[in-house]
């Protein structure tokens, strides 16, 4: 004898069930049940769902079991993981310490690293797919590194993103109705000797990307305010006193009519020299020394060598203006990109 299907339920039910789901393989099982709550046979319900009667019996089964949510395809829980909590912690510690280059032997960890250490350490036997999906599933992603000097002093740089900001709030008095900006500034060598960024390629390939071993150069001297989303920018020929001040020249024209601007900027020597002329309606305000990650410029700097510089050979000296003269007016042009990378919780939330 066939197996009778539940008695809590009739055709008119899993018909009804069977037009609201989404899943086509549930409503098509519920349909052939239907079929049989209405007197027909189980071959004919194997008709309806285009099986056979064994897998009929099957959703008679799941059914009874479980009721319409039995007819849904469950994904299979495959093998357990070969990672224990312990692991993942463990893992989890050895990524955010990074690898010590006496004791690993690399200066950064790559998937086939961590495979190997996982041998040592436990014996555990992973492949580099698996891992994959270990390490993503801890909320890690392979990104770009901020530049961080090996020596900076991490309590000036908590001071100074502590006080600045109260410093600001306070100078604002002394220049009663005038709107303060924030612009940073910094410079970027643009040279022959170009950087060679990472593309997409097929796997297992190595792409190529043209090179020059020659060694002309400019520099691009550029200011943005985030807040504002606008910059300005020269390309002149060297980092000197004199070219600083043509900058704070273009700063000064680009700040608001009415307004007045903290320009913060590193420790170069042609930043603090006695010799240069500031214009008056911009205050310059010193970054702490070997803190490059204060100054979202360096990020201004990652993004256009990424985009719009790097992979390139330049022919000549006006060849390398022009390239950098048109990714300075690209950027310009994008407000959104430079507030997406430029605004700082430090410096503009206050």
């Amino acid at each position: 004898m066939p197996t009778p299907l539940r008695s809590d339920f009739d055709a008119s039910q899993l018909r009804a069930v069977a037009r609201k789901t989404k899943n086509a393989a549930q409503a098509r099982r519920l349909l052939a049940l239907a079929a049989i709550y209405e007197g027909a046979s189980r071959t004919e319900a194997a008709r309806i769902g285009g099986v056979t009667l064994q897998i009929v019996r099957d959703w008679v089964l799941k059914f009874n079991a479980h009721g319409p949510e039995g007819l849904i395809d469950r994904k299979p829980t495959g093998q357990p993981s070969r990672l224990s909590e312990q692991h993942r912690q463990h893992l989890v510690q050895m990524i955010e310490a990074g690898p010590i280059p006496a004791v690993h032997g690399v200066v950064r960890w790559r998937l086939g690293d961590l495979i190997q250490w996982l041998w040592d350490e436990y014996r555990v036997p992973i492949s580099k797919q698996t891992l994959s999906r270990e390490v993503r599933a801890l909320g890690y992603r392979k990104l770009s590194a901020r530049p961080r000097h090996h020596a900076k002093n991490e309590h000036a740089v908590t001071a100074f993103k502590k006080t600045s900001p109260r410093v600001w709030r306070k100078s604002r008095p002394t220049r009663p109705g005038k709107p303060l900006e924030i612009w940073f500034a910094d410079e970027a060598r643009i040279g022959q000797k170009n950087k060679i960024t990472r593309r997409w390629a097929k796997r297992g390939t190595r792409p190529s990307a043209p090179r020059d071993l020659r060694t002309a150069s400019a520099y691009i001297f550029g200011a943005i305010c985030p807040a504002q989303g606008k910059g300005a920018g020269l390309v002149l020929p060297r980092c000197t006193t004199e070219a600083m001040a043509l900058h704070l020249t273009e700063i000064s024209q680009a700040v608001a009519p009415g307004a007045h601007a903290v320009l913060l900027l590193d420790q170069a020597g042609w930043h603090v020299s006695s010799k240069l002329r500031v214009p008056p309606n911009i205050t310059l305000l010193r970054l702490p020394a070997k803190a490059p990650e204060l100054n979202p410029v360096e990020n201004i700097w990652q993004f256009m060598r990424e985009n719009w510089i790097s992979n390139r050979v330049f022919t000549s000296y006006t060849d390398i203006l022009d390239h950098c003269c048109a990714a300075w007016t690209k950027l310009i042009d994008q407000p959104w990109t430079i507030m997406s990378i430029g605004l700082r919780d430090w410096a503009h939330a206050f």
